[in-house]
């Protein structure tokens, strides 16, 4: 039987990617990034859909995409605006463990340097301490689990999210 997805949530430039495509690795499962989905469903890139369609249109794709993902043997690096889409989130809860990966706003604001370019769902004038302030309830209401970024390298939240899920390396 293969294992329940693994999903990755958080803020922009947390480092879901890339933590995502090395536990996938490490575990053997699959990964997806969802929006490598939802631009390749627009054939274009998430701030052009963003700039052209609007914020709402973009959710609207996303919950799409997440409410279509494979069941099981998947992980799943999200958008960082997946939370604020409550039945994709109770759709994913349904056969997922939820992995916050939390980063202090000061970590988020040094790595998010191509905000304006960068595909991110921000309300007009909104700051990145606005988005950071207002996701934070939602991410931390859906975890199931929380690892802290801070000072850790990908391997070594790779290795604390496997601990923290009790999940087996195939070695």
């Amino acid at each position: 039987m293969e294992p329940k997805n693994i999903v990755l949530i958080g803020m922009p430039g947390c480092g879901k990617s890339t933590v995502g495509r090395l536990l996938a690795k490490t575990l053997g499962m699959n990964f997806l990034d969802t929006d490598i989905l939802i631009q390749h469903k627009e054939n274009q890139p998430l701030q052009k859909i963003i700039n052209i369609k609007g914020n709402e249109y973009f959710l609207r794709r996303e919950e799409e995409v997440l409410m279509t993902l494979p069941g099981e043997g998947t992980v799943i690096a999200t958008g960082g605006s997946a939370v604020l889409l409550p039945r994709a989130m109770e759709h994913l809860e349904k056969n997922a463990d939820i992995v916050y990966l939390e980063a202090d706003y000061g970590l988020i604001r040094k790595r998010l340097w191509n905000l304006k370019t960068r595909g991110i769902v921000l309300a007009p004038g909104k700051t990145l301490e606005d988005l950071y302030v207002g996701r934070k309830p939602h991410y931390e209401k859906y975890a199931g689990v929380t690892v802290r970024v801070r000072r850790r390298t990908p391997d070594e939240l790779v290795s604390r999210i496997i601990g923290l899920l009790g999940r087996k390396r195939f070695d």
